[in-house]
């Protein structure tokens, strides 16, 4: 997996705080069909962001099990392959350059296609779990 600070070597070149380009979508697409690779295969990892984003693949006819999201807002962008979102509305059709809408806390599920999928998700940073006083 490969973060925002990493330059394409690894290297870190990449690292600072003005804008920059942080990865090649064309590039994380690549490996869609790879049936070894799940999960985050891009990370944003600047210490001092607002945002939280990563490209997850799910390979080949894989899913994601039904589930409700987060307490936020999330945007996919669909980078590669396709697959199916069940929602409580209905199926949508995931595609190639389709931008997804996910309201927060809401049911979904998600099926590859026979050619995997990868997806761009954004949405708010979580706040790290911290230690303090216990409730009363």
């Amino acid at each position: 997996m490969t973060t925002a600070t990493e330059g394409p070597d690894g290297s870190g070149a990449s690292a600072g705080g003005g804008p920059r380009i942080l990865a090649d979508t064309s590039a994380l697409a690549a490996g869609v069909a790879d049936p070894e690779q799940r999960g985050a295969v891009w990370r944003l990892a600047e210490p001092t962001r607002h945002l939280d984003a990563n490209v997850v693949a799910v390979p080949p006819h894989a899913s994601i099990d039904p589930h409700v999201g987060p307490d936020e807002d999330v945007l996919w962008h669909v980078v590669a392959g396709g697959g199916m979102l069940a929602t409580d509305d209905g199926d949508v059709e995931l595609a190639p350059g389709a931008v997804v809408w996910l309201p927060r806390r809401s049911h979904r599920s998600v099926t590859a296609g026979p050619e995997g999928l990868r997806y761009l998700s954004v949405h708010r940073r979580k706040s790290g779990l911290q230690i303090g006083p216990r409730p009363d």
